[in-house]
């Protein structure tokens, strides 16, 4: 029985699917998914209790069968899949997977959680080619050919054709130095400055008229936001401002209008024109890009703030949101093929993203991949394809107590802090690439440079005050699940979900109360408080507000970022938000001191990172740090 049966509502199509997901979880690990005792004992798991991970019933079942079975079973009939033929789909979509003998791959798979702390000292090397690919198209086998572009070391934000199809303009940061626009040709190694710095290219226009972001800053993990701005590739003229806090945009065919992605009272929208929304959610949107006729957009849906995975999606201009394929570890660069069909990089596992194509009926294929990560930028009509090849790592610098000289402590390739103890001698961190796995690892280590402890599978999100919890947020197919891994012998908790999907999680000084961001269903985030002994959750914010993890040290308050980006102090026991004085929008607020009085604060993106102190009272701000990789 589904739950709208038990509650004795009306029961549709929908009702079905879940029963079909009943049968399907007992034929796959010889157990009912909500079996008690009692009947009653039953209805009421049915309606509050997920069932165990499918990996843990079976090591040798294919990887995405617990999402699909998860999202048959989710307790609100809008979560589910919506029809018969979208759940045939996602089966058959299963078909071409296999385990290699004696060693099963894990089942659920967890997005990309990549947010850095101030106490990681973070390195990224990326983007050591921009090329584009000759004579790929649908109806040919042959293997795509390359020629690079550029030979610089830095970072490549975007790249576009310009009308003449061999005219490549694109932004990057190179050997260290502040984001320009550069303009090169698709038969030629060399490139010149465009003469816009600190300006990202969204956009060209078939007459030749760029779509720039103005001011570019970091809005979030894997996300950037700025003044949108129009000017002619060929320059000459400055840019005329369109709209400011926008993260993504793209001429429509007519080069008047575009389809923007900007946030709006914490929820991310696409529209299209500007002021119509077309598609809403809480999680984020990327590369968004119109199809050639101008009445269709192409997406990617990510569902989670803070990490890249995500699912293929086009919406229509009545708003009628269809998602292609199924949702990748990583999903990243999107572009519309002459053929009408949307081609994109992604990956099921890992970090390297290979180039596929889905067709508007859903079907996916895979088109190219390399020994490393793609990522598509554009698609020009003759079908030539403008790629970067990133090489990406993430490490952990630390300098341990009593020591005067940072140590390493990467483990594997992207290693991301989320706590440190009090006495500072061990790290809770996650490691989220190819080295982490589908599901992704969390770690604990000692700062002496002794060998890591692996805790299961999941992103870290907070370490207990005494050492012996971890808070960690594992991501099964149908939505977020909070769990306390313990650091010693014991066995995980599982806290129930309660319809929200977390983002964010950490713990209270006094160790018995959790703080965590998340979202309901079709709302925005909000702030919650729960009992770590159980209990349900009850909210302290309303929808726009995410926690930051940053408590004073009695627990009187905790540092949130409201619905227009400002960083606020919120009290805990109720009541309103305080504005801090002396942090702007683009700060990011990493911690606080012993006595409760002073913030530390950085600006995503500076390099060298300078890490400042901030006093609560007065907002009197002042040079604390200054933190430079090795290799810039």
């Amino acid at each position: 029985m589904s739950p709208e049966q038990v509650r004795g509502q009306a029961v549709d199509h929908r009702s079905d699917l879940f029963s079909f997901g009943s049968v399907l979880y007992e034929l796959l690990t010889g157990e009912r998914p909500f079996a008690h005792e009692t009947g009653i004992e039953t209805m009421i798991a049915v309606l509050k209790e997920d069932p165990p991970l499918l990996a843990s019933g079976s090591s040798m079942l294919p990887p995405g069968i617990d999402r699909v079975v998860r999202r048959c079973l989710e307790k609100s009939r809008e979560e589910r899949f919506q029809s018969a033929s979208d759940l045939a789909f996602a089966l058959e979509s299963l078909s071409g997977f296999s385990t290699a003998s004696g060693a099963a791959r894990p089942i659920s798979r967890p997005p990309r959680a990549r947010l850095s702390r101030l106490l990681a000292a973070t390195t990224f090397v990326s983007a050591v080619a921009l090329a584009y690919v000759l004579g790929v198209h649908s109806g040919r086998s042959a293997p795509p050919t390359y020629h690079q572009l550029t030979f610089r070391r830095g970072q490549i934000l975007s790249a576009r054709f310009a009308p003449d199809g061999r005219t490549v303009v694109y932004s990057a940061a190179w050997d260290g130095k502040p984001m320009e626009i550069f303009v090169g040709r698709s038969e030629s190694f060399e490139s010149r400055p465009f003469g816009l710095a600190g300006a990202e290219v969204l956009s060209i226009s078939k007459s030749g008229e760029m779509a720039v972001s103005l001011g570019r800053f970091s809005s979030g993990a894997f996300r950037r936001s700025g003044l949108l701005a129009r000017l002619s590739v060929s320059g000459g003229a400055n840019p005329r401002d369109i709209l400011d806090d926008v993260e993504w945009a793209d001429w429509a065919p007519d080069g008047r209008s575009l389809p923007v992605v900007r946030t709006a009272r914490g929820r991310m929208r696409l529209e299209y024109p500007i002021g119509k929304v077309l598609y809403e959610t809480s999680g984020w949107i990327s590369h968004p890009r119109i199809s050639w006729d101008g009445d269709s957009v192409a997406f990617v849906d990510h569902s989670v703030l803070g990490d890249d995975s995500g699912s293929v999606a086009v919406v229509d201009r009545s708003g009628h949101e269809r998602t292609l394929s199924q949702p990748f570890a990583t999903a990243q660069g999107l572009a519309w093929f002459p053929s009408g069909e949307i081609w994109f990089t992604a990956t099921d596992v890992g970090n390297s993203r290979a180039l596929y194509s889905a067709a508007l009926s859903g079907k996916t294929r895979l088109r190219a991949s390399i020994a490393g990560n793609l990522t598509l930028q554009d698609i020009s009509r003759e079908g030539r394809l403008l790629v970067t090849r990133d090489t990406l790592r993430n490490e952990i610098l630390a300098l341990p107590p009593g020591e005067s000289k940072e140590r390493d402590l990467t483990w594997l390739d992207w290693s991301v802090v989320s706590a440190i103890s009090p006495d500072g001698k061990t790290l809770l961190f996650s490691e989220t690439g190819e080295g982490g796995g589908a599901g992704y690892s969390v770690y604990i280590r000692k700062t002496d440079g002794s060998p890591a402890v692996r805790l299961g599978e999941g992103n870290a999100r907070d370490l207990s005050p005494d050492g012996k919890s971890a808070l960690v947020i594992v991501h099964p197919p149908s939505g977020s699940q909070l769990v306390a891994y313990p650091t010693g012998a014991g066995e995980p908790k599982l806290f129930s979900r309660e319809g929200l999907a977390v983002s964010t999680a950490c713990w209270l000084p006094d160790g018995k109360q959790i703080l965590f961001t998340a979202s309901e269903p079709g709302h925005g985030s909000r702030l919650y408080q729960r009992d770590f002994a159980g209990g349900k959750p009850h909210a302290l914010t309303p929808e726009g507000f995410q926690g930051t993890r940053v408590v004073s040290p009695d627990g009187a308050w905790t540092v949130v970022r409201g619905p227009d980006r400002r960083h606020d102090l919120y009290p805990i026991s109720g009541g309103g938000p305080t504005v801090i004085p002396g942090i702007d929008s683009n700060d990011f607020v990493a911690q606080v001191s012993a006595d409760g009085l002073i913030l530390y604060v950085y600006h995503r993106g500076d390099i060298p990172l300078k890490v400042y102190r901030v006093e609560i009272a007065t907002g009197r701000k002042a040079l604390w740090r200054t933190l430079m990789p090795a290799d810039a």
